[in-house]
């Protein structure tokens, strides 16, 4: 063979050998998901160690911001530009679940020997159903409890072990607890006019009887009429109805309140600031042996209906749920799982917050689920605003509240 002959037989070798590359790469089958998660969170590292396993499916992240979730999502959905996967916050998943546009994963999940629904907790699992089918996976969650000050107790002649358990309880320990002198106010918490309000006080509309589609329930307007004396009272400081959760929880650790009402995400936190000992307590029922309630946030996953690779995303969404056993040691989320115990942190008041945070898990409640969500946060937002500065009664706040709602729900 000449040399001209040889150099082409090479170059078709390579070329040849370059293809069977190139095809063998192209099988791969390319996932894209979208979160919210940093660097330090966990979609970017579960999918970097997904992608090691070379799979035949490879994972693109994209990370997106929490104001553009929704409208950006939809848009994407809309001009078949969406990802395969996203995580969406669990109010709104309801929104995408009833227009059709993520998939029905409730054959999936009836196969899978990795996703299994008697796994989670009810509330998280709850979230990501519409008309009884799973149209999404529970990401992680939280929800909200009682922090007290236990210096503040025994100062006060109350027994630190023995936290409020009822409504009444709580604003007559508040009352003890309060020292104008010394700038310290009973309880401290979020009545926002976002979701944050509907966030902490739908639950005790819900252990009063109620709940968003009987938001004026007899129980529900005692509950409100209970923050009112709260505020009125001077027991929470005025800028209650404008802090956010962290805001008033810096309260908390800074001594100028004894008691605060806000979630798990405040442990480390917790450890870090406050200098006094402290306990984590169920949030107070309205009398002895009600029904308990707690609110529920985080994430869910979800596969969009235009994605061409369902399989291949559920696949991806299962290992996701395989690592969920790191999701508080390596990230520090609480798992949406009851199945899971969480390791111990060596941080005694931290271990043991966590411990109630896990049994007020049981009791936690999705935010919905409804399409309309935001418009039924809204009145139950502008209804907490009324009744604290005093527009209106709480009765008449909250009958507002459900014509408002009443409307949305048709």
């Amino acid at each position: 063979m000449g040399i001209r002959n040889l150099a082409l037989a090479g170059a078709l070798a390579v070329a040849s050998m370059s293809a069977f590359y190139t095809s063998a790469h192209a099988e791969d089958v390319k996932i894209t998901v979208w979160s919210l998660d940093r660097d330090i969170q966990p979609a970017p590292n579960l999918i970097k160690d997904f992608n090691n396993l070379k799979s035949g499916i490879t994972v693109e992240y994209r990370q997106i911001q929490f104001d553009d979730v929704v409208s950006e999502a939809m848009r994407a959905y809309s001009t078949g530009q969406a990802p395969d996967i996203i995580a969406v916050d669990n109010p709104e998943h309801a929104l995408f679940s009833s227009r059709g546009a993520f998939v029905d994963l409730t054959d999936m999940i009836a196969q899978s020997s990795v996703v299994k629904p008697e796994n989670y907790y009810p509330g998280p699992l709850k979230s990501v159903m519409w008309k009884d089918r799973y149209f999404g996976i529970p990401k992680a969650t939280n929800t909200i409890a009682l922090y007290y000050n236990k210096d503040m107790f025994r100062a006060k002649g109350l027994d630190p072990d023995k936290p409020p358990q009822t409504w009444d309880e709580l604003v007559e320990t508040a009352r003890k607890l309060t020292d104008p002198a010394k700038n310290v106010y009973g309880i401290t918490f979020s009545a926002k006019a976002n979701e944050e309000g509907t966030f902490q006080f739908l639950p005790w509309a819900q252990m009063g009887g109620g709940g968003y589609d009987k938001i004026n329930a007899p129980g529900a307007v005692k509950a409100l009429e209970i923050w009112k004396t709260i505020i009125d009272e001077k027991l929470a400081s005025r800028d209650t109805l404008t802090r956010s959760q962290w805001d008033s929880t810096g309260t908390f650790n800074s001594g100028n309140a004894a008691m605060a009402i806000s979630g798990p995400w405040e442990l480390d936190r917790m450890v870090k600031e406050a200098k006094f000992d402290w306990g984590v307590a169920l949030l107070p029922l309205p009398e002895p042996g009600a029904k308990r309630s707690s609110a529920m946030g985080d994430f869910n996953w979800a596969i969009f209906a235009n994605t061409k690779h369902p399989k291949e995303a559920f696949k991806v969404l299962e290992y996701f749920v395989s690592q969920d056993n790191r999701m508080f040691k390596d990230f520090g989320q609480l798992p949406a799982r009851s199945d899971l115990a969480i390791p111990p942190t060596g941080q005694p008041l931290k271990d043991a917050g966590l411990k109630v945070f896990q049994e007020q898990l049981k009791y936690a409640q999705p935010r919905g689920p409804h399409p309309a969500w935001p418009k039924i946060s809204k009145a139950i937002q502008d209804a907490i605003q009324a009744a604290l500065t005093g527009q209106m009664s709480a009765q008449e706040a909250l009958d507002q509240a459900d014509q408002k709602i009443k409307a949305v729900l048709g």
